[in-house]
């Protein structure tokens, strides 16, 4: 169903009425504006994706390679020729061996092999970001509870790993623990912590001395304003507000409203500073993510859990200084905006700042900056 709206969206935004030529009314389309960098960061992510995937099938086999011929056994017909086309591009990365009598094989270079070994630190790193994520995740639940196949479903925009269930979960019993609810296997928080319960946002106007800051400010014309109750805004190019939106939205910024940490139920859905809620829920379900964006898909898939609107789609539509919604690539994706510069990621996390370097040994001009990037950007903690 989101999926539906969503293909829709960039054609069937919003109606309005304007005079035609022939002096009769017709229906006028309202813009969505487009935001080129974004759609961009999808593109840039494309090769990185099958370097990092095939990284991760040679690491699963018993020697460290596999031969040419077997790929199909993984991918499927299709895509092995997209890894093919990465082995013959890349071969700073990938070695390609056999010959004669000998099937061809592929394995990863010696330099790789020394850059990959380093991923186990990485991961180590990220243990203590994950855990309190997804403590952070199922506090924001109605029941403190989600369906574990929904949290394997997000498992990947998480950053989690793939044995997650085995590996990860059993090691924290004193926070997480699975039941089956309604015939489904359930994975609940163990015990509530209020320091965790504090959003991004909120850290974000900590650090900026926002919380204490006690003088009168105006809204700017850019829709930012200097308060706790405030969102960073990034209206699109070529979205000009006038005085009296930028009256109405400075009196949206100073509205206070109730944290995404209490629990859903106890607020009625039509109250404004429940709406702006809403807001600060899907704000802080992006926040828990690697990279600060997720499929439409994986966001509707906390519809029930979440109390999420039905419309939810008009809800980051409405709000596109805050959020931004592409359908570039083979699925619709949403940006938190603020977590970007143009089409970087401006915080990253160790794991991410791992694949950067693993990448940039393909000598692809953006990856070659990753590792002034990772001296200048900050972990997220």
């Amino acid at each position: 169903m989101f999926r539906e709206v969503e293909s829709s969206v960039f054609s069937q935004f919003v109606q309005a009425r304007h005079k035609s030529s022939g002096g009769g009314w017709r229906p006028k389309k309202k813009i969505y504006h487009r935001v080129h960098e974004l759609d961009k960061a999808i593109d840039l992510k494309k090769k990185p994706t099958l370097i990092l995937q095939l990284k991760s099938i040679l690491q699963t086999q018993k020697h460290g390679s596999i031969l040419l011929r077997d790929l199909e056994k993984h991918v499927g017909f299709v895509h092995k020729w997209n890894l093919m086309a990465a082995i013959e591009k890349y071969p700073s990365i990938f070695h390609v061996g056999g010959g004669n009598r000998e099937p061809p094989f592929v394995t990863l270079t010696e330099k790789a092999k020394k850059i990959a070994a380093l991923e186990c630190e990485a991961t180590e790193s990220m243990e203590p970001i994950l855990v309190n994520n997804l403590r952070k995740l199922l506090m924001m639940s109605v029941d403190c509870r989600v369906p574990l196949e929904k949290v394997e479903f997000f498992q990947s925009a998480m950053g989690l790993p793939q044995d997650f269930k085995s590996s990860l979960i059993p090691k924290y019993p004193e926070f997480f623990s699975l039941k089956v609810v309604n015939g489904k296997v359930n994975l609940l928080l163990e015990n509530w912590d209020s320091s965790l319960a504090v959003t991004a946002r909120e850290e974000r106007l900590s650090r900026e001395g926002v919380l204490e800051n006690r003088k009168k400010v105006r809204i700017t014309k850019d829709g930012n304003f200097l308060g706790r109750n405030a969102f960073k805004i990034s209206f699109p190019p070529g979205f000009r507000p006038n005085a009296s939106y930028l009256e109405e939205f400075e009196k949206w910024q100073k509205m206070e409203f109730p944290s995404p940490y209490l629990n859903a139920r106890r607020f009625d859905v039509a109250d404004p500073k429940a709406r702006k809620r809403v807001v600060a829920v899907l704000h802080e379900l992006l926040s828990l993510t690697m990279e600060k964006r997720v499929t439409c898909s994986q966001l509707e898939a906390f519809h029930s859990e979440s109390l999420l609107p039905s419309r939810l789609i008009l809800c980051l539509i409405k709000h596109q200084g805050i959020f931004y919604i592409t359908n570039k690539g083979a699925r619709g994706t949403v940006f938190l905006k603020e977590a970007y510069d143009g089409s970087s990621l401006i915080e990253k996390c160790p794991l991410l700042l791992f694949h950067e370097r693993f990448v940039a040994l393909c000598g692809r001009r953006e990856a070659s900056l990753c590792n002034d990037e990772m001296q200048s950007s900050s972990v997220i903690s």
